[in-house]
């Protein structure tokens, strides 16, 4: 038996279910997981589907999917969920949520191929290494920016990466990248933003007495930190708090919020309707 995952996304109108079901039934599955959502602000219908088989393959599945769904102008995709999706970590000097993510799929709890880890400074190299995953530097300076985006467009073909994490990267992607990769580009930083711009954002929160910190997982888009939100979580704390307590932990909650995000799509659970995210979770 194979097991497949479909998406799909398209204009809500009757008869989107009924069509979806009865191409798999003609591929001889079963339905073993389906949630769908109809977004009310756009009328934009999407559903995850997981479903299994023993007389199809992949490319008959794809295609039998789309012939039957193609008068729905559908977004559609469909995988084997035995294939991992392929992932490229970017990385600057912390290296908590590169560790924690490779850390997570050695143990098999994060259902992803990390291809390469590729780094602004060869500080994260050791991680890679210890995890048996390549590093590639691509130094980046105001003279070399459009070059260094040009090698990491040649290794995102050349390994045909499905999405890029940016595990605390802190360079700015052009609009350019940006663009051509929509919504496979996801990023982590503390919930702070807008409202703690700059350097030292726990510094000020410390100044400020701030009771909550927290982290958010969003796609990059060219507007610096306001692409669509795919996970948040935050953490209670007090007055008696230090600056470096609340360091160790907005790690902590970075991590794992990055975690969550990078699972989710994994799982292809995420589906972008305008600015914002239908996550169906488990």
């Amino acid at each position: 038996m194979s097991t497949f995952i479909a998406t799909l996304q398209c204009p809500d109108q009757p008869g989107i279910v009924h069509a979806a079901s009865a191409a798999i039934v003609e591929l001889g599955g079963n339905i073993l997981e389906n949630h769908q959502f109809t977004d009310p602000g756009t009328g934009q219908f999407c559903m995850r589907t997981r479903f299994e088989t023993g007389s199809a393959s992949l490319d008959h599945a794809r295609q039998v999917l789309a012939e039957r769904l193609d008068h729905l102008a559908p977004r559609l995709g469909v995988r084997d969920e035995e294939q991992p999706r392929r992932a490229l970590i970017m990385v600057s000097t912390a290296d908590h949520c590169l560790a924690d993510l490779l850390y997570r799929r050695e143990r098999g709890d994060l259902p992803l191929d990390v291809v390469a880890v590729v780094g602004n400074h060869r500080d994260c190299e050791p991680v890679a290494q210890r995890y048996g995953v390549p590093f590639v530097e691509i130094p980046v300076t105001a003279a070399s920016k459009d070059l260094a985006e040009e090698r990491l467009r040649e290794l995102i073909e050349h390994h045909d990466i499905d999405f890029v994490i940016l595990a605390r990267y802190m360079q700015i992607l052009s609009p350019a990248l940006c663009a051509d990769l929509k919504d496979r580009i996801i990023n982590i930083h503390h919930s702070f933003l807008p409202g703690f711009r700059g350097a030292r954002p726990y510094h000020q929160a410390y100044e400020r007495g701030v009771k909550l910190i927290g982290a958010t997982a969003h796609f990059v888009t060219a507007d610096l930190d306001e692409g669509p939100i795919i996970e948040q979580d935050v953490v209670r704390v007090s007055h008696a708090r230090r600056p470096e307590d609340l360091v160790a932990l907005g790690r902590d909650i970075e991590r794992t919020v990055l975690a969550r995000a990078a699972t989710l799509m994994a799982q292809d659970r995420v589906t972008v309707v305008g600015r914002r995210t239908v996550i169906f979770s488990q």
